[in-house]
């Protein structure tokens, strides 16, 4: 897409099959990334990236090294190259995001890089060095994100707004939807975790309205990535009593989710329709929602239209299964009567919050 003096790994977001925990399904990691996935079946085709596959990317590195590189970020004339080996050799370093975070400047410089690609997004002039500059920084900060010691620190910075603006953007040129796909990486680290202060964070943002976005106009990849991501803050009661607790987020969701599904018909991914039917199985949790969906859950998920596409995906077709088993069972009164008080309740709490510009307040 570049040039090799600031070439990056294309972005991989992978997708698991992974039925415990909370959230379900395993990690996405998008970005300059090379993972491989538990399920190889499912991500046939898209292990073959420049870094996993650069024999010198599996060779040990010095410690000396790495400090050096970082040390390099601080200069304008070697940075590329530094963001470039430090990208290309975080999965190597186990503690890399600690090292980087602790260091002088160099968060600093990561969101400056960050920042500097700002004009280019209005009117979209992002050129393919740009981003896969850009991208090397975001794969840093993914890294930072997914690390134990420095997630909390990261969303305590409110790092992630820094990352909104890409994810705001509509070009559909490569350029623009790797950084987009990158960025959703980023945010993919950080739900992934299934942490309660994880959650709390991005509710406080505009996180839901820029994934539902996403997952209305992008790239295969980015509408996984980005329903993986709904899937993950929904796993969280938080998440799930958010989006539950007015109608507009309600509606709003299952609208998305329902355009997706009628997509689906006319080119089936196994993998994006399985973290729809997860998104669409959490919501059948709470009693209101799984009223609503008794009338605006897709017929084509009713019948065997699907069959075909989940025929080896046994967990999928389980999780199908139990969503409609969910809409059968008859909800409650005394349950429904008590989830609306606190709903209720809820509202109230948060009438004084101002509205979200993307209309998910």
């Amino acid at each position: 897409m570049a040039s090799s003096s600031s070439s990056t790994p294309s972005p991989n977001p992978i997708i698991t099959s992974n039925g415990s925990g909370g959230g379900g399904s395993g990690p996405p990691s998008a970005g300059a990334s090379g993972q491989t996935s538990n399920n190889s079946s499912t991500n046939a085709g898209q292990q073959q990236t420049s870094g996993s596959n650069n024999p010198a990317n599996d060779t040990p590195v010095s410690s000396e090294r790495i400090a050096c590189w970082i040390t390099e970020l601080l200069s304008s004339t070697t940075r590329e190259n530094a963001l470039m080996e430090l990208s290309r050799k975080r999965e190597k370093v186990v503690d890399l995001a600690v090292l980087l975070w602790h260091s002088f400047g160099s968060v600093a410089v990561l969101l400056h890089e960050v920042i500097s690609v700002y004009p280019y997004i209005t009117p979209p002039t992002l050129t393919a060095q740009q981003s896969n500059r850009v991208c090397n920084a975001l794969a840093l900060l993914q890294c930072i994100a997914s690390h134990p010691e420095t997630r909390s620190l990261f969303i305590q910075a409110n790092i992630p707004l820094f990352l909104y603006p890409f994810l705001n953007t509509k070009s559909s040129t490569r350029p623009f939807e790797y950084l987009r796909l990158t960025s959703l990486g980023v945010i993919g680290a950080l739900v992934k975790t299934d942490e309660t202060e994880v959650i709390n964070f991005l509710l406080t943002t505009e996180i839901i309205p820029l994934s539902l976005r996403i997952m209305q106009s992008g790239s295969e990849l980015s509408k996984t990535v980005a329903t993986f991501i709904l899937q993950k803050i929904l796993a969280d009661d938080c998440g799930l009593n958010y989006i539950c607790q007015t109608f507009d987020r309600f509606s709003h969701v299952a609208m998305v989710l329902g355009r997706m599904v009628l997509q689906q018909q006319k080119e089936a991914s196994g993998r994006l329709l399985k973290h729809i039917i997860r998104c669409y199985l959490r919501l059948s949790d709470n009693a209101r929602a799984r009223e609503a969906l008794r009338s605006c859950l897709p017929d084509c998920l009713k019948d065997h239209t699907f069959d075909a596409v989940l025929k080896e995906d046994q967990s999928t077709k389980k999780w199908l299964s139990q969503l409609l088993l969910n809409l059968e069972t008859p909800v409650p009164t005394n349950a429904n009567n008590s989830q609306q008080q606190t709903s209720g309740n809820n509202v109230v709490s948060q009438q004084t919050q101002p509205a979200s510009p993307l209309g998910m307040g």
